[in-house]
């Protein structure tokens, strides 16, 4: 019986995603350019679908044909088929098909269409290239390619000077970042032989004393990931994009930045090895999420709040790096991306919704005591949820290392969102609760199935890394429960300032950096001359 496996042609179906998109960038023409973007991104969806499947299929069988077999066999070692790859392949298709579409309404009528498709399959078809690599160099190459095609998306308006400052801002800090990546990667390639991650990964993890090398290079591979994932103090950028059409912040915000997790994800069985890099990751990006999530409440536009949420979250997802929770960064990265598209691409629809909450009367705050009670509570709800859930879906097995200080982050934001419940009456706090204990559990359940999913190093046990990270965000919280209690306080009348002001980091970042290289600036239209 003809039993055709599709199994290992698998390599050369990935392959033909971006490919297809690049041929999506040679075929698009006027008048109709998104016609080859849609049936470029349509096809990478069925495509990347299809290397999902074809990751479970069992060897046996009869192959499709030899031929493409034997053409599978001769690429199979430059790119990586993992659970990593297909997860990032699908998520990319998806958003991908999503933004075009968008993209379509939004710019009918457009004189730049035909610019804009072509920008944005170049740049779809680079961030594919790096999910796919099995090579540093390549990766770090392709990287560098997502930057330069994603800087013509965000120049896309040439006649606005605020989307040229951004883009001048980002392109400053992302070249910085492609030096610390290719410092890393020539270190990397000169000490291992080799580029290829799994002989990297073979170099990092030989038995004996760490190579000398390794160190110094995990520690500008964080500093590349921090500086193109817009940590403090680089992340002004970030904020300044929104000039750009909205499908372009959309894909930014749910996509490319994105691609600093992926990469230390992707490098985990180096870095595992380089706890004083980890470290270093830890502390910025705890920094990082707590500073931003503190500035974020003092936003009233909808798009810079969701800005400043996007850096906060990277920066606890590279907090999660630097604990060694690959599986939940991974985990942290889907959430986030599908979140991101949505909010973007719905952000009319969040800033109605913000003007029905805006002409609501003002609650009462509740008093400190009965804060911290609920709190407690909260806590103890969670903590439950998260053992219960890792004992019904791990059993005997015991749990990661990590589960319990990210257990404690847990429970320390699903707080708040308890506690403005408090004004909606005992029904509406049970809720509340409930919804708490029920977050732990799917927490748990996604921490068991992530870990499953992902084979990943033992993370390092460091209780320091813990203690910095339970301390961050239990600063956070705190003073988040102050301010709610104590809106006219000294806290927060002291906070306000500074945090409306973004700590003046991007004011610091943007005076030394533009007297240096300034940006330079389409010319005005002129404007006519008045008459006698």
């Amino acid at each position: 019986m003809y039993v055709p496996t599709w199994g290992p042609v698998v390599p050369l179906l990935a392959m033909a995603i971006p490919a297809g998109l690049g041929l999506g960038v040679l075929f698009a023409s006027w008048p109709n350019p998104f016609r080859a973007a849609t049936v470029a991104t349509g096809l990478g969806l069925g495509l990347s679908l299809a290397v999902a499947i074809g990751g479970f299929a069992t060897p046996g069988g009869s192959p499709v044909a030899p031929g493409l077999v034997a053409a599978a066999t001769s690429v199979d070692g430059l790119i990586r088929i993992d659970a990593v790859t297909r997860v990032m392949l699908v998520l990319i298709a998806l958003i991908a098909v999503v933004i075009v579409r968008y993209s379509r309404s939004y710019l009918r009528g457009d004189a730049g269409q035909l610019r804009y498709v072509r920008a944005l399959l170049t740049t779809l078809a680079a961030v594919t290239i790096l999910v796919l690599s099995n090579n540093l160099l390549v990766i770090a190459l392709a990287w560098l390619g997502t930057s330069l095609a994603l800087h013509r998306l965000l120049t896309f308006y040439r006649h606005r000077p605020q989307a040229l400052v951004a883009a001048h801002k980002k392109f400053l800090v992302s070249r910085l970042a492609d030096l610390c990546m290719l410092g890393a990667t020539g270190l990397v390639g000169a000490s291992a032989g080799s580029f290829d991650l799994d002989v990297v990964t073979a170099w990092a993890q030989a038995p004996g004393p760490p190579p000398a090398s390794l160190p110094l290079a995990a520690v500008l591979l964080v500093l590349a990931v921090c500086l193109k994932s817009a940590q403090l103090p680089f992340h002004g950028w970030l904020l300044q994009v929104m000039e750009a059409p909205t499908p372009v912040s959309a894909l930014l915000h749910a996509g490319i930045v994105n691609i600093g997790g992926f990469v230390m994800i992707r490098m985990a069985g180096m870095m595992a090895h380089a706890p004083h890099a980890q470290g270093l990751l830890v502390i910025i990006g705890t920094v990082t999420a707590v500073g931003a999530a503190l500035v974020m409440t003092t936003r009233v536009s909808i798009k810079v709040a969701l800005a400043w949420s996007t850096c906060a979250q990277m920066g606890f997802m590279l907090a999660e790096c630097g604990l060694g929770a690959w599986h939940l960064a991974l985990l942290h990265l889907v959430a986030h991306s599908l979140y991101k598209a949505h909010a973007f691409l719905a952000s009319g629809s969040v800033v109605e919704t913000w003007r029905v909450g805006a002409l609501s009367p003002p609650r009462e705050p509740a008093s400190l005591a009965r804060l911290v009670g609920v709190s407690a509570l909260v806590l103890a709800s969670v903590a439950a949820s998260v053992a219960a859930g890792h004992a019904l879906l791990a059993g005997a097995e015991a749990p990661s290392p990590t589960l319990l200080p990210l257990t404690i982050v847990l429970g320390l934001s699903v707080t708040p969102l308890v506690v403005r419940a408090l004004e909606g009456g005992a029904r509406s706090l049970l809720g509340a609760i409930l919804l708490g204990a029920g977050a732990g559990a799917a927490y748990a359940g996604g921490h068991a199935v992530a870990g499953h999913l992902l084979q990943v190093p033992e993370p390092p046990r460091i209780p320091l890394t813990w203690i910095i990270v339970v301390a961050g965000f239990g600063v956070l919280f705190v003073v988040q429960m102050i301010v709610e209690a104590r809106p006219g306080g000294r806290l927060a009348r002291a906070l306000h300032p500074l945090l409306f002001s973004g700590f003046y980091l991007d004011e610091l970042f943007t005076r030394v950096t533009f007297r240096l290289l300034p940006p330079r600036l389409a010319p005005s239209p002129a404007r006519p001359a008045r008459s006698a």
